[in-house]
């Protein structure tokens, strides 16, 4: 289904949002932010859709920084405006290339550096907590209470996006070796360890809980809900806001529980590339921003013990 609307009005962004999709791999959210962030590029030109080839094609340098540097003064976000200078470099860029215009007006582009952010965790105590409450309460007999337990345990186990979570299918779970195929950003596979508790509560979910609730709507999917369908991201994100909530711990959504265990792995001594693999990571830089959260509990707990600190 295309993301544009009036798609046939916009030759270029219909012909990009292609391209974002079929060759680049990008998901759903990615492109949607993309070619909205170019609809707010023409409509900041006051031109509407049906006159944003002719405006994209009029787009010269001293536009595209007049456009960043208003939305700036407004207060826009840093991260915003660091990932709709990066839609504008990549429009262009592509449609340069591709011959569909004659120049690209953001080859000298400056790139806005997004706000360094420290990524959410919560300590072991609390995450074990958590686990330990998932189980408890999976004993009540309700099917979705078993999902909720191997959602939470996989979630920390492997460090998968909730996105990528939900697409798991249950031929993708090998249980004797304890590996879980995750289909990642940009359609990128990879193969993620987890360990016995993992291993514990999905089994029980798929011998106990799953067959309770599939249905001719279910495929192969692993993680389902009360109707059969596939479960969906708001309903694994509302599992894990109720659990935290009965656990008495802080409240966390879904991807906090992806950079605990990437920030855990560190704190016990794991390699830096073995995380990004974990994580899936394209770039190495990315995964580097958990080596701060590590560096700054040593750094208290130094402070904290050391006589000169």
């Amino acid at each position: 289904m295309p993301i544009t609307s009036h798609r046939e009005e916009s030759t270029l962004l219909s012909a990009f949002e292609g391209y974002l999709r079929h060759e680049r791999g990008l998901s759903d959210n990615t492109v949607r932010a993309y070619v909205g962030d170019l609809l707010h590029l023409t409509e900041s030109l006051g031109a509407s859709v049906s006159e944003a080839d002719s405006t994209l094609a009029r787009i010269e340098l001293p536009d595209l920084r007049a456009w960043l540097a208003s939305m700036a003064a407004s207060g826009l976000s840093r991260t915003t405006l660091a990932r709709r200078g990066a839609s504008a470099r990549a429009f262009f860029a592509w449609a340069h290339d591709t011959e569909r215009l004659a120049s690209n007006p953001a080859l000298r582009l400056a790139s806005a550096r997004p706000a360094s952010t420290i990524p959410e965790v919560i300590s072991i105590d609390d995450v074990f907590t958590l686990l330990e409450t998932a189980r408890k309460r999976s004993d009540d007999g309700d099917a979705i209470h078993l999902r909720d337990w191997a959602c939470v345990e996989l979630l920390y186990a492997t460090g998968m996006r909730v996105g990528e979570l939900v697409g798991v299918d249950v031929k993708d779970i090998d249980l004797n070796e304890r590996l879980v195929r995750v289909m990642g950003k940009g359609g990128k596979e990879r193969t993620v360890p987890f360990g016995e508790p993992a291993e514990k509560a999905v089994s029980q979910w798929l011998d106990e809980g799953r067959p309770v609730l599939v249905s001719e709507h279910s495929g192969d999917a692993l993680l389902i809900g009360r109707r059969g369908s596939r479960a969906d991201q708001r309903q694994v994100r509302e599992s894990v806001h109720r659990l935290c909530r009965l656990a008495r711990v802080p409240d966390i959504a879904p991807h906090a529980l992806r950079h605990t265990a990437a920030t855990h792995l560190l704190d016990r001594g794991s390699d830096l590339r073995s995380v990004q693999e974990v994580l899936g990571h394209a770039s190495l830089t990315t995964t580097q921003r958990y080596t701060h959260v590590s560096a700054d509990r040593l750094r208290s707990a130094y402070q904290l013990a050391h006589p000169r600190a």
